[in-house]
This record gives structure tokens, sequence and C-alpha cells, in this order.
């Protein structure tokens, strides 16, 4: 179970990097981050190119965790495992606290990798 809760979130991070990364002005992401003019698409645009790539890292950190508990090691993937979910538990917690209006967001991006987290501990006990 740790490591499908594992995957998942990696996935929605993944997701999240399209969306940043690679399809910022198109309608999906401005659907899912809320309506924005043109002119601030356009502004925010690097901005959101940068931070869809740290969703993109935590993602790999957590799928290399993942091959790692599988092949090799399951101490070492574990942590990596917990530094990738970690990562983006904290990353939701900071935008749960900062933004009232993003909550739900954050509330979206945080409960897998909380999930994973919990798994992970108990897996590993």
């Amino acid at each position: 179970m740790a490591l499908i809760l594992t995957a998942l979130a990696a996935v929605l991070h993944l997701y999240i990097f399209w969306m940043e990364s690679l399809a910022w002005e198109g309608p999906q992401a401005r659907r899912t981050f809320g309506p924005a003019s043109d002119a601030e698409v356009k502004v925010t645009k690097s901005f959101a190119f940068n931070q869809g790539f740290y969703n993109l890292f935590l993602a790999l950190i957590a799928l290399v965790g993942i091959v790692v508990f599988v092949a090799a090691d399951a101490g070492v993937g574990a942590a990596l495992i917990f530094a990738g979910v970690g990562s983006m538990a904290s990353a939701a917690l900071v935008l749960f606290v900062s933004s009232p209006t993003k909550r739900s967001a954050a509330i979206k991006q945080g409960v897998l990798p909380v999930f994973a987290i919990v798994a992970t501990l108990i897996a590993v006990s």
C-alpha cells in the first residue's frame, strides 16, 4: 500500500509539473489554477515553469525511492520515499497556512503524500 500511495502522489506531482511547466497557457491549467487574464498568464509563465520543475523533481525522488525499495535496499528506498513525499506534504502545508484561498488545492496536493508517509512508516516498522 505504501508504494502505491507513493506512486499516486508522484503521478499527481507529474501532472502538476505538466500543467505548470508545459501547459501553463492552456485551458486545463487555467481551470485548475483559477481564471487569469492573458497578461497575468504571460507574467507568471516563467515562475510557473520553475515551480513545475520542483514538482517534477519531488516526483522523481519518490519514484526512485520505490524502485530502490523494491529492487535493492528497503531502507534507502524508504529514505528516498520520505524525502519525496515528505517534501510534497510540507509544500502542501506551507500553501495551506500561507494562502487561505488555496486551502482546497493544498489539501488535494497533500493528502496522498501524507497517506504515503503513514503507510511507509507502517511498512518499515
